[in-house]
């Protein structure tokens, strides 16, 4: 699916599917986030504007998902972020509390 449908998708769904569709639009937007100018990239490229993947992250950084990288000044690294995904895409702490878990569930 296209980073521009996936966007439509995101901004059209309700709390149900919505969790799921923003992963998906993350994910996909942090394969190429090794690009520079990052945000004329992804409009040029795919016609989808910044306000589209920051509102995605943040709403995954509501609900816990995700921890958006800040600046000293407290400004807000989405590109940073979004490299990081693209690095690494499970956290060390996610693998961590997986792993304590009994067996069987």
């Amino acid at each position: 699916m296209g980073l521009k449908t996936l966007s439509k998708l995101y901004r059209v769904s309700r709390e149900g599917g919505r969790l799921e569709v923003a992963w998906k639009l993350v994910k996909e937007a942090a394969k190429y986030s090794h690009r520079e100018p990052y945000w004329k990239f992804m409009r040029k490229r795919f016609g989808i504007g910044k306000k589209d993947i920051k509102d995605a992250l943040r709403f995954l950084e509501e609900r816990g998902e995700v921890r958006i990288k800040r600046s000293v000044d407290g400004r807000r690294l989405y590109v940073s972020t979004l490299k990081d995904i693209r690095e690494n895409p499970v956290r060390l702490d996610r693998w961590l509390s997986i792993s304590k878990r009994p067996p069987g569930k």
